[in-house]
């Protein structure tokens, strides 16, 4: 990029001379701008970048002023700031910042630096830059079995900053630091992680507050499918995922990859599970209804409601599969209200219906998640009808 383009530099740089008189003082610009030396573009935080950029300025003895104008680049002017790095130990030179003004009317300010004697010296100057905008994303290729799942993590850097960097080291927040040019415009994608044989699982859920119903009338619950990864072990959990869109895929057995379809992963911090939706289970039956509902009076307007859930499963796949039943106390105790008048959070214990084992580690106050084991279908290919009932004491209801 031509040089001589002076608005798409941030960094232009004047020498006054402090010891020309007054009438001679003018901004003097150098024929060719200090290349620069070094370059880091901190991309951790969701919407700005930070920029730290070093070069070499040459310095007279005594005031000298350096002119640093940003006009058409969308650095933010109250984020700049200027450091003289300590010299070499063999070069005399000392220089310190005296002060820093703005020009009236112009996109630029001056930092007033004092030198003990004439040479070169290095400065860095840090600032806020917006127009960086970065994106994850992720390809997800899971294996035969469904047991492992190969997982890459890929950056995408859009540059509408109106600046160009030939060189510059980039870090994202998370991943290895890495360097490319970045020109205007310009938009660079990079690998920042590779994690294969990452264990993973295959879920089938049914959760009536999540994901609803697939057909209300008949009382048939949706079962959406999902890969779930635990974000620990091997070289998985030592940073958090990046929320992104992930591409799944499953080995085909040809050396290629079967496209199963995309979901947006979620921010997932370390040791917690990367779900990655994959449509949903037909082949999975779940009807559920409120098979009891009776109302007793404990005292005044206080009442105790015993609820019975029930739930008829069919699975009509060729191999057993887990089923998660989940399931939330409030919208059950809203539902055989009416609507939650109270405010107050249900006071409940469970019953001795089939489904008493909560998941510790899945379930809390409101919420519980039971797992139910499915047999496959039978060799004529019928499926073997489960029904589970989940029994609830509501007390102290109004």
């Amino acid at each position: 990029m031509s040089r001589n383009r002076w608005l798409l530099y941030p960094l232009s740089l004047v020498l006054w001379f402090g010891a020309l008189p007054p009438e001679a003082l003018a901004r003097i610009k150098l024929t060719t701008l200090p290349v620069r030396e070094r370059v880091e573009i901190q991309l951790d935080h969701p919407q700005i970048a930070l920029v730290e950029e070093e070069r070499i300025v040459p310095l007279v003895k005594g005031v000298n002023q350096l002119d640093f104008s940003w006009a058409n680049t969308r650095i933010d002017p109250d984020t700049l700031v200027l450091r003289i790095l300590a010299p070499p130990p063999d070069q005399p030179l000392e220089a310190n910042v005296l002060s820093v003004s703005y020009p009236p009317g112009e996109t630029a300010l001056v930092w007033a630096v004092s030198a003990n004697a004439s040479g070169a010296a290095r400065v860095r100057i840090s600032y806020v830059l917006g127009g960086l905008g970065k994106t994850f994303h992720y390809r997800a290729l899971a294996g035969r079995d469904e047991k492992t799942l190969e997982l890459t993590q890929w950056l995408r850097v859009n540059n509408n900053a109106n600046e160009a960097y030939d060189s510059a080291q980039v870090w994202a927040g998370v991943g290895e630091r890495f360097e490319k040019p970045l020109g205007l415009s310009e938009t660079k994608e990079v690998r920042l992680g590779h994690f294969p044989s990452v264990p993973v699982r295959k879920t089938y859920t049914c959760d009536p507050v999540e994901f609803g119903y697939l057909d209300g009338a008949r009382d048939k619950l949706k079962v959406p499918m999902h890969y779930v990864v635990k974000n620990a072990g091997g070289s998985l959990g030592k940073e958090p995922l990046p929320e992104g869109k992930a591409r799944i895929f499953q080995d085909d057995g040809k050396g290629g990859g079967a496209f199963l379809g995309e979901d947006r992963g979620a921010f997932t911090a370390p040791d917690d599970e990367l779900k990655l939706y994959l449509g949903l289970a037909r082949d999975i039956a779940v009807r559920r209804t409120m098979d009891r509902s009776e109302r007793q009076r404990i005292a005044g307007n206080l009442y105790r409601y015993d609820v019975t859930l029930k739930y008829e499963i069919e699975n009509f796949k060729d191999a057993p599969v887990t089923l998660d039943i989940a399931e939330s106390v409030r919208q059950i105790r809203d539902a055989i209200r009416g609507g939650d008048n109270s405010g107050l959070d249900p006071e409940w214990r469970l019953g001795d219906g089939t489904l008493h084992n909560p998941d510790p580690e899945k379930s809390d106050a409101d919420k519980l998640l039971f797992h139910v084991d499915l047999p496959p279908r039978t060799p004529d290919g019928s499926a073997q009808k489960q029904v589970h009932t989940l029994r609830l004491t509501l007390n102290n209801e109004w």
